[in-house]
């Protein structure tokens, strides 16, 4: 569901606070954050952030596409391992006795 446009866009006013610093200064380096649920605006452009995952702090280059999306969104929460099964343990068999 989508914020209300009377509200508008939500920024966290901690990482609103150190985005403009690193505008200021011109620093490069990444801004730790929490603040999964910020959207992203038009100033972020070019900014690195390393955001929070649950577990570790994962990169994040913004760049022009992801304005108006959340940084949440580019750092997954979970990991894809595979799906089980007999018919993929023997495609991994047959692509093994491949690369030999």
């Amino acid at each position: 569901m989508a914020r209300s446009l009377k509200k508008g866009l939500y920024i966290d006013p901690k990482l609103e606070k150190r985005v403009k610093e690193k505008i200021k200064t011109g620093d490069k380096t990444p801004i730790k954050t929490w603040a999964r649920d910020s959207t992203i605006t038009p100033e972020m452009v070019g900014l690195t952030f390393l955001v929070h995952n649950g577990k570790d702090f994962l990169p994040v280059k913004v760049r022009e596409e992801m304005v108006g999306h959340r940084l949440g969104e580019f750092s997954p929460t979970t990991k894809f391992h595979k799906h089980g099964g007999k018919m993929e343990r023997e495609l991994e068999k047959k692509e093994k006795a491949a690369n030999k």
